[in-house]
C-alpha cells in the first residue's frame, strides 16, 4: 500500500514507468494478468483464478493476478460491509492461495492462486476507514504499508531513457523466466546468522493501531528476502538479500508509526489520550475526563480505556489528598519519560 498526499506523492506516477517495465519483461503475464482495480466481492476474485469440475473451459489458464487499485479507500469501504467475502478471501490469498466460498448454491474456489495487490491511499483515507475490526480480524498485517512522497521536482517531466527501460525489462524478463526453473529456496550460513538475530527481535514491536499492522514480521520478512533472492537468479537468500528485505520491513514499521502514532483504535481510549495531552502538565482528574464525554460514557468504560493507556505507558495516574475523597489526575507522560522506559 502506497500511503501518501493526494497528487503531491504521485502514487500514480510512480506505476506508469513501472507498468510500461513489466509490461516488456512479460507481455503475456501483463495482458492476462494485471487487472486495473475493481475489488469488491470475494466471490469476484476467486471467479477470476477459479477452478472448474472435468472439461469445463471456464477455468481460468493463469492462476496469477496483480490488482491495481489506486482508489484502495473504496476496497476498506467494501470489506467493512456486513456479510461482504472479500477480506477473508484476501486473507486466504495471502495464506496459501486456497480460496473458497461456500455460501453459494454452486461453491467457488480456487487452489493455487497467487493474488497480489498494489494499492493507493491517503494518510487521512487510512486512519478514518481502516476499521479496528478489520485489524483485528488480520486483513490489514497482511498488506505492507509504506509512506511515500515524490522525490523530486520535474516542471518539464522525467525523461527516461527508453535504452535504459529496454535493457531492464530484458533483466526482469529473463530472471522472471530464471525463478520458475528454482526449486527450493535456502538461506546461507551469513543470512542464517543475520535471520536468527533479527528473528529474536521481531516481537518488540510498537503497540495499538500501529503495532496491530506489522504483527507479521517474520513471513513479511522471509517472502521479501525471496523475492530479492529471485530477482538475483539465486536459489540461495544471500546476506544482502536478507538486509535488503529487512530494510524494507523496518520501513513499513516506521510508515506504521508514522500513520498512526500511539492510536489504539478504540474510540474512547483514543479520545482521552487527545484531551489528557491538550491540558498539559495539569491533568485531568476523573471529573473533568467524564466532562470530555458529556457523562455520557460508563464509569467502568472510562476507567478500562484509562487503564489501558496507562499499560501501555501513554499516561500515569496520581492521587492528591483533599481532606476528604483523594482526587485522582491523569497526566500525559512525555517522550523521554517513555524512552528512559525502554532504555531500562
Amino acid at each position: 500500500m502506497l500511503v501518501g498526499d493526494t497528487s503531491r506523492s504521485r502514487k500514480g506516477t510512480a506505476w506508469a514507468n513501472i507498468r510500461k517495465l513489466l509490461e516488456q519483461a512479460d507481455p503475456d503475464w501483463y495482458d492476462e494478468c494485471v487487472v486495473p482495480g475493481g475489488l469488491s466481492t470475494g466471490e469476484g476474485l476467486i471467479a477470476a483464478v477459479r477452478d472448474v469440475d472435468g472439461d469445463d473451459e471456464g477455468e481460468a489458464p493463469d492462476k496469477r493476478r496483480l490488482v491495481m487499485e489506486p482508489e484502495f479507500a473504496r476496497v476498506l469501504a467494501v470489506a467493512a460491509r456486513e456479510g461482504n467475502t472479500l477480506s477473508a478471501v484476501l486473507r486466504a490469498a495471502w495464506d496459501d492461495g486456497r480460496l473458497r466460498v461456500l455460501t453459494r448454491k454452486d461453491p467457488l474456489q480456487a487452489t493455487g492462486a497467487h493474488i497480489s495487490i498494489v494499492g493507493h491511499i491517503t494518510t487521512e483515507e487510512l486512519a478514518r476507514r481502516l476499521a479496528d475490526t478489520e485489524v483485528a480480524n488480520g486483513f490489514a498485517n497482511r498488506l505492507l504499508f509504506t509512506c511515500v512522497r515524490r522525490s523530486k521536482l520535474l516542471p518539464d517531466g522525467g525523461r527516461l531513457d527508453p535504452a535504459a527501460l529496454d535493457h531492464l525489462a530484458e533483466r526482469v524478463g529473463h530472471y522472471a523466466r530464471r525463478a520458475q526453473t528454482i526449486g527450493l529456496v535456502r538461506r546461507s550460513q551469513a543470512a542464517d546468522w543475520l535471520w536468527d538475530g533479527a528473528y529474536r527481535q521481531f516481537g518488540d514491536g510498537p503497540g495499538g493501531l500501529a503495532g496491530a499492522l506489522v504483527t507479521r514480521p517474520e513471513a513479511q520478512t522471509l517472502r521479501l528476502s525471496v523475492v530479492y533472492a529471485l530477482l538475483d537468479g539465486s536459489a540461495v537468500i544471500e546476506r544482502d538479500h536478507l538486509e535488503a528485505a529487512l530494510a524494507v520491513w523496518r520501513y513499513c514499521e516506521a510508515s506504521a508509526l508514522f500513520i498512526f502514532g500511539d492510536n489504539l483504535g478504540d474510540p474512547i481510549a483514543d479520545r482521552l489520550l487527545a484531551a489528557i495531552r491538550e491540558a498539559g502538565t495539569d491533568g485531568l482528574d476523573t471529573t473533568a475526563q467524564h466532562q470530555v464525554f458529556g457523562r455520557n460514557v460508563p464509569a467502568a468504560r472510562l476507567a478500562h480505556a484509562r487503564a489501558e493507556l496507562e499499560r501501555r505507558g501513554l499516561v500515569v495516574t496520581t492521587s492528591e489528598r483533599t481532606g476528604g475523597r483523594d482526587r485522582r489526575v491523569t497526566q500525559a507522560r512525555t517522550n523521554e519519560a517513555r524512552l528512559g522506559d525502554r532504555g531500562a
